[in-house]
């Protein structure tokens, strides 16, 4: 992404100070990095192109911590291969990527951790790329697999499953709750998802296959953090496997028992499983109410003593705001455009909803001008800084 604002006064970035004409250039190293580490990254952006002293000085400072944007992808993939980029901190402007090919325009976003997005292509292989820096790591075919479910890509591009002497047919690799990490600086990272309700597969650097977790898991959601795998199965098991080993080992299992899990008023559609950033383990159920339009949310707290693990109904997340899509929580506050303690999440592709926990109301986030461009989706990411 490009932000560039040129002054047309030659003397613009200059200043007096008594009967001295001093250059903003001049000003001391430190001094520079305090302003740096303080601002945006629009700012952060605009800033760099102040003069050459100030671009180098860039170099050594990473502007504060972001918050989460959204990535608007065109709904004409032969028109455009760039993304349009919304900052709720700036909410009269768009911005746009630089070119990021064809077979972008064609992949699908299955996922995002910070400026990367694993992206599934038109033959529904995965590969993972930075959209700021076009850097791109290819993931071996999905059909390499080393498990006991075997799978093979057949001559007409469909995908046959054998297990335990069954043999399944499929025309798409159905890919459940996709979650990836990466390591900005030595480009380490694994990427984990469930495949039908069949296995959990996972890749890392260097691997030349998918590997598949050494037990069937019937994977409703999964959530990776500090090499950790949280999952929850359809059957209302909760597992934690650590990933710190070169074999994946599970640390805890535990059937899950507690309140809520019979709904009469309305019908679940989705479930997440969200680490949030203070560490508190969540499941939240998105809802229709039945007789209605209106959708609504549970959120409950997982709590595990032992062997066992139950799930108690809360009232709030405090100063957190939940991505409902991406699974993940950030810290909010009253100038960085979130709502805290409330759930962000989509109705359709393009539409972006907030629900307020505290008062069970639901209002739309933002509508964004489509007279130029349509976009097909939406996607919360966390954007990343690296200075080369």
């Amino acid at each position: 992404m490009e932000i560039n604002e040129k002054h047309n006064n030659p003397n613009s970035h200059k200043r007096l100070r008594g009967d001295a004409l001093i250059s903003w250039s001049d000003l001391p190293l430190d001094l520079l990095n305090l302003v740096f580490k303080r601002l945006s990254f629009p700012d952060f952006e605009r800033a760099k192109s102040v003069c050459w002293s100030w671009l180098s000085s860039s170099r050594q400072a990473v502007p504060k911590s972001s918050i989460p944007w959204l990535d608007l992808f065109p709904v004409d993939n032969n028109e455009s291969s760039s993304c349009t980029l919304f900052n709720p901190e700036e909410t009269d402007k768009l911005y746009k990527t630089q070119d990021l090919g064809l077979e972008f325009a064609k992949s699908v976003c299955m996922a995002t951790f910070g400026s990367w997005f694993l992206m599934q292509d038109p033959r529904q292989n995965l590969y993972i790329v930075n959209i700021f820096t076009h850097e791109r790591i290819n993931l071996p075919p999905v059909e390499s697999q080393l498990g006991r479910i075997k799978i093979e890509r057949t001559v007409d591009d469909w995908f046959r499953f054998a297990s335990n002497g069954l043999v399944y047919k499929y025309k798409v690799m159905r890919i459940r709750s996709p979650v990836f990490w990466i390591d900005e600086k030595t480009k380490d990272y694994i990427v984990l998802c469930g495949l039908l309700r069949l296995c959990v597969v996972y890749s890392r650097k260097g691997d030349t296959s998918w590997k598949q977790i050494p037990e069937f898991l019937d994977c409703r959601d999964m959530f990776y953090k500090d090499h950790k795998l949280y999952l929850l199965t359809f059957s209302s098991w909760f597992k934690i496997f650590e990933f710190s080993g070169a074999i994946p080992q599970l640390t805890f299992n535990s059937g899950v028992i507690g309140e809520g899990f019979h709904l009469t008023q309305g019908v679940v559609v989705a479930t997440k499983l969200v680490v949030t950033v203070t560490g508190q383990v969540l499941k939240v159920e998105k809802f229709w109410i039945r007789g209605s339009s209106t959708v609504s949310f549970r959120v409950f707290k997982i709590v595990s003593s032992g062997l066992l693990t139950k799930q108690q109904v809360v009232s709030s997340i405090g100063d957190e705001t939940l991505l409902f899509d991406q699974g993940i929580t950030v810290l909010a506050n009253d100038n960085d455009g979130f709502i805290r303690d409330s759930i962000y999440f989509s109705l359709s592709e393009t539409d972006i909803f907030v629900f307020h926990l505290k008062t069970q109301k639901t209002e739309p986030l933002h509508r964004f001008d489509r007279s130029s461009v349509q976009f097909s989706g939406a996607r919360w990411f966390l954007p990343t800084f690296t200075q080369n």
